[in-house]
This record gives C-alpha cells, structure tokens and sequence, in this order.
C-alpha cells in the first residue's frame, strides 16, 4: 500500500469515527441512525409512568398479593427489563415503567388485570390463569407457505394435567361439544376446536385471523393469568429517583475517565496504545448506537454492565500490547511480533469473553428486572468491545506501523522481569484471604445481634414508606435535592429518600425505609413549617420491596447457573477440572470479601448489589482466564519444569497485565465514585473493592489454587 493511500485510510478512520461521534452525541440522524438522546433510560435516572392499582377484593391474603405482584412484574416486562411492581398498603398494587411518558397508552395497552378461565360446553371449568405460564403470539408458514398466526400457551403442572384430562375426554364425545370457550371477566374472547388429546402442557390455538389478533389474545390471556382483579386507583407521569444530576456527573465522570484510560494507554503502550485508544473511542460511539438502536433501557445496573465491558475491551488490548512485547524481548522484527503476538493472545481474548457471554446469556434468560438489564449491556458490551480489540485495533496498528512507525522504540521493549514466588507464600494469602472473610461473617453477626440487621437493606430489598406531600408551589428535582430532601432527612433522621415528582402537578413523591408513627410526625411537621404544605396534603403508605422474593431467588439461582456453565466451559477448554475448581474458588472469594465489605462499611444494599455482584463475577472470572491461559501455555512449553515453577513463570509474565487492566477499571470507577451523587457513590465503591479483589485473587489465589487441587488430583492418581 502507498504512502498516500495510508493517509488516505487513517484520516478516512478519524472521520468516520469524528463522524459518528457527532451523530451519536448531538442526535443528527437520531431517527434513522440512533444517538445517546435516543437512548431509553430507566426509573432511576428519566423516570416514566407510575400506575396504581387497587384489589376487588377487599382483604386478599398475602400469597395471592405476592402472587399478583410476581406475575405483574414478568407481564410488565414486555416493555422494559427494569419496570417495577410493588404493593402500597394492604391491597394496592404499583406499577412504574420506565421511560414513557403516555399513561392512558400503557394503560389501554396493559389491559385491566381480571378473572380468566377456560371452561368446556357444559360449563366446567378446565383451568384458570393460575395455570398458565405464558402466552406468546406466533406466526409461521404451512406447507402451503402460506402464514398462519397462532397463541402458544404453557402451562404448569396442574394445568397440564388437568388439560390433558378435559381434552382426552372431549376428543372422544361429540363434535359440537369439542370446543373450549376462554372466558375474560364473564366474556367469551375466544372458542377454540379441540383437536386432539393435548396432555404435553403446550397448547396451540390456530386460525388467527392477523397476527395482531393473535397478540390481543395473548396479552389479554397473559394479564388474565394473576391471581387477584385489579381496577386502576391513579396514574401519574413521575421524574427520575436520582434526579438529573446522576445523569450529568455519569457522563462527566464517564468522559474523564475515558480521556485519563487515552492518556494512560499511550503513555505505557505509545503507539499501539494509541490504536487502543481509537479503538476504544469507536467502541464508545457503538455502544451508544447500539443501546439506542435495539433500545436497550439503561439504569445504574446498566452502566455497571458497560463499565465492565470497557474494563474487558482495555484487557484485550492490554493482553495483545504484552504478547507484542514479549515477541519483541526475542529478537523479532516489528511487524512479525504484531502479527505472532495478536495470534497468541486470541486464546485467551476468547476464552475470557466467552465464558462472560455464557453468564450473560444465562442472566438473560433465567434472571428478572435489573438482572436482565445489566446482562443486556454486558452481552452487548462484550460483543463490540471483541470487535474492536480483535479487528479495529489490529487494523489501526498495522496502518500506523504502514505509516511509518516501524522502529521497536514506538512499542517499546520490557525488562525481564524476575520471577516471583507466589507459590511460596500461598499459605499466607490464605490465611489473609480466610481472616477477611471471616471478619466480614463475624459483622454480620454483630450486627444482627445489635438489632441493625445484617446489611444495611435498601427500601428495593425491604419495602418502607412512601409519602405523597403536595406543595404550595412547584419544585424541580434539582430543587427537591438540594432544599426538601435535607429537611426530611434531619427530620426522620433517615439517610435514604428516593423522590419522584409528578408532572403537571405541586406533588412529591418520597420513598424511604419503613417510618415510625413518630417519623412520621415529625415528617409531617418539617413539611408544615418549613414549607407552609396543609397537613391534609400529605398522605402516606407503607410499601413492598420492589424486589420480590421471586426476583431474588431467579438472580441467585441465574448467579448459580452462570457458575456452574462458566465451570464447564472452562474445564472444557482446559480439559482439566483442577482449572475449573480453581476458577470458581477464586471468583467466590471474591464475591465473599465484596458481601462483607458491605456488612462491615454499611453501605446500603439494594438494587444496585445484584449489578455489583455480577460486575464482580464477570471481571474476576475474565482475570482468572489470562492466567490460566499461560498455565496451560507453559505447560506444554515448559514440559520438564515442576508445577510450582510454572504457575510462577506464568503470573509474574501476566502480572503487568493484571496490574494495568485493574488500575484503568479502578480508576474508571473511582471517577464515578468521586463526581456521583450518593447513589452513585454507593454503586462504586463496592464495585472497587471488587475491582481489588479480582486483581488480587487472579495474582495471589488463582494459580495457587490450581497448584493445589492439581496436586491432590496427582496424588490420587
């Protein structure tokens, strides 16, 4: 390739790449192209609508509650992973969605929550709604190609038994009394033929006349599934919960942060880590179109997500810059040692993000609310930030090298390194490892012995109150912070409030732990006096965690499924189960030593933990990998050298690695945490420490365990 046409190349790269950065920040092209002014932002950062229901029952026990609160929450869904549902009082139900901004469209959309059953000609009830799972509109072609549109319900245990039964003894009677009739609060909305015998649990009603009819019936089936009948109370356009500064100090500390990675990664890495730096601003920029275009709703769980795949997007990078180098220490020429460097590290690159694709995969698809949403940028994450450490980074490079900058001194040649005995002092990491878990376990004890609870819970795990306070005149968020939100904390005495205004009105709505007959006195007194509000103005309600028991069970049995698929897939790639013990260890610690920081620092658990544990997971698993990737290297490279000389070999040679790519992660977060709003500080922090930890583990812990369980698998053999 000719001079010129090399400089042709790069300044058509920076063009495309100022190009799109122009149409992502400033939204030109927004409705064809996507830009971050389309991006769909959750309830804590744009807020969206808040519906309230209310129970025709006047006294529904607590089961039916919690019931119809679960199955509200998968309904909802359907228009955003991070929707919420939680119960107000006894028998009141509500529903806020991100985002939106049309209440009475959700409404008619969503439908009203009623009875639903399916009943045969002469008038038995087959099942209820309690007996199905889902409900989903399909479409298909026959034989004859043409495309015919179908429901496809699933149903439990007991709906399927009892629906085989109905359908084997109607098949076998008379024809006209074939039919099923599917009726929605005392109205027939559908009379479907039955067949044949269906005693699977997966039934297909066929012969939809659009596909849209068939997602009428679906919805309507689907809403019709929940315990209790619900009629509309109120509906309100609310604000965000953080407000609009969690918003700008994410951004500002997002940009300062990228601009410090820049600096860092050409300082250390000179002009590969100048490609690294272009390639990481073209991954920013997709990020952002992507989000936009397949509308991915972004909360703080989100950003965690993004943070961690930023992290892995430098760790591919860093891992290629050092394989470089090493190829460089041998003698090779330039452009040999890109190409044999980038060839080696793709093991590992792979290895890394695949095994936090299977975790987010399996987040997806069995976890709920932020769960999914955090897996959603973490997917998409992973996948862009593999583009552009494999393809871009690799193509600015050799341009850049094609340019000219040919000699070794643009890439820089390290010292050998001495190596380190890391397994001689394993029994000490251990044992610091041991004592810091304990520690935080002993917290926990004492502080559930002094009645504080063993964390510091958030209202998102233990429900509290919600007061609704009208005031004389209309106030900002920004004004709700900074004025309101002081004087109901030295008040109450309490240090969470979530606010939300209400659009078009003088109404506030604060959320806060559970409040106290004489909290709530001196609430109302701080509103009355220092803001002149009528006492009648004010009205609150004891609420629900928003994050039900069954949200949590699905993130814990999703946290477990990911480890066990992550094991797997090691152990497959390794051949060896002594590597996937090791891996899992060593990511357990990690998440042991984050739970008691939050015991022991009492900063509050709620939401955003879930999202902290699973940065967590992914980030230490990915560390692990590299390691472990140059274990299995050395192992057929060092065929003569004992176990213990090569797990040192193999750390010291990845130890640079492992020191840059959690020093550019942890200064990434601390930025967040040192600009943010308290929420944000309290999302941070955590995940800094668990920054520390998978810097640590992967160094101290990782190969050592595999040393250990190695040996014993020797022993017994």
């Amino acid at each position: 390739m000719k001079t010129g046409k090399k400089i042709i190349c790069l300044l058509v790269l920076i063009i495309a790449l100022g190009g799109l950065g122009y149409i992502t920040v400033c939204g030109i092209g927004a409705d064809k192209y996507g830009s971050a002014s389309d991006i769909k932002l959750g309830l804590d950062l744009a807020g969206g609508v808040s519906i309230t229901y209310t129970t025709v029952e006047e006294n529904p026990s607590r089961q039916d509650m919690d019931d119809t609160v679960y199955r509200l929450q998968k309904r909802v869904e359907n228009y955003s992973s991070e929707a919420e549902v939680y119960q107000e009082g006894d028998n009141r139900i509500n529903v806020e969605i991100p985002d939106v901004t049309d209440a009475n469209a959700i409404l008619e959309e969503l439908g009203q929550p009623g009875s639903l059953i399916f009943m045969d000609t002469e008038g038995n009830v087959i099942i209820t709604g309690n007996d199905i799972k889902s409900a989903e509109a399909q479409a298909y072609k026959d034989n004859n190609g043409t495309t015919q549109y179908v429901v496809s319900l699933e149903l439990n245990d007991s709906g399927k038994s009892a629906f085989g039964e109905a359908t084997t003894r109607l098949v076998a009677g008379e024809d006209s009394k074939r039919y099923i009739y599917i009726i929605y609060n005392n109205e027939i909305i559908s009379a479907p033929y039955v067949k044949s015998a269906i005693t699977e649990g997966s039934v297909m009603i066929d012969n939809m006349q659009s596909l849209e009819y068939a997602e009428t019936l679906a919805s309507t089936i689907r809403i019709g599934a929940i315990p209790l009948e619900l009629t509309e109370l109120r509906s309100n356009v609310v604000g965000a919960k953080l407000g609009q500064d969690a918003i700008k100090t994410s951004l500002k500390a997002g940009a300062i942060g990228l601009v410090l990675l820049f600096i860092f990664m050409i300082i250390v890495y000179r002009i590969p880590g100048l490609a690294a730096s272009l390639a990481l601003a073209l991954y920013t920029m997709l990020m952002i179109f992507l989000i936009s275009i397949y509308d991915i709703t972004l909360t703080l769980p989100g950003i965690a997500g993004i943070i961690l795949s930023i992290g892995m997007a430098v760790d591919a990078n860093v891992i290629i810059f050092a394989r470089i180098r090493e190829e460089l220490m041998k003698g090779k020429a330039v452009k040999s040692s890109i190409k044999d460097g980038s060839a080696k590290a793709l093991s590992a690159i792979l290895d890394g993000n695949i095994t936090t694709l299977i975790a987010a995969a399996v987040l997806a698809f069995k976890g709920s609310g932020t769960v999914k949403g955090f897996a959603s940028t973490l997917a998409l994450g992973t996948v862009v930030s593999m583009f552009t450490a494999l393809i871009v980074t690799k193509f600015i490079l050799n341009l850049l090298y094609e340019l000219g900058f040919k000699k070794v001194v643009f890439y820089g040649i390290p010292k050998e390194r001495k190596t380190i005995n890391f397994v001689g002092v394993k029994n000490i990491c251990f044992a610091i490892s041991a004592v810091i878990i304990i520690a935080g376990f002993v917290f926990m004890g004492v502080n559930s012995a002094n009645g504080k609870g063993a964390f510091n819970y958030s209202l998102e795990f233990v429900g509290g109150t919600t007061t609704s306070v009208t005031f004389n005149e209309q106030y900002t968020q920004a004004d709700v912070e900074s004025i309101i939100i002081p004087v109901i904390k030295e008040a109450t005495g309490v240090t969470q409030v979530q606010q939300q205004t209400v659009n078009d009105s003088n109404q506030v709505i604060f959320k806060t732990v559970e409040l106290t007959l004489e909290q709530r006195e001196a609430f109302t007194n701080a509103m009355v006096t220092q803001f002149g509000v009528d006492a009648e103005q004010i009205s609150a309600e004891n609420i629900s965690a928003t994050v039900s028991s069954e949200m949590k069970s699905d993130a814990v049995v999703a946290i477990i499924l990911a480890t066990i698929c992550m094991l797997l897939y090691i152990w497959f790639r390794f051949s060896s189960l002594s590597f996937a013990g090791a891996a899992v260890l060593a990511l357990i610690h990690d998440v042991l030593i984050v739970i008691g920081f939050y015991a022991v620092s009492r900063i509050s658990l709620g939401n955003t933990f879930i999202a902290c544990v699973l940065t967590i997971v992914g980030y230490s698993i990915n560390a692990t990998i590299v390691v472990f990737d140059r274990i299995r290297e050395n192992l057929k490279n060092m065929p003569k050298a004992e176990r213990g000389e090569i797990v040192n070999v193999s750390i010291t040679q990845t130890l640079g690695r492992s020191i840059n790519t959690s020093l550019t992660t942890f200064v990434m977060v601390m930025i967040l945490a040192i600009l943010g709003v308290s929420s944000i500080r309290e999302f941070a922090i955590p995940i800094m420490v668990g920054v520390v930890c998978g810097a640590y583990s992967s160094v101290f812990l990782a190969g050592t365990f595999w040393y250990v369980f190695s040996g014993l698998k020797k022993k017994e053999n």
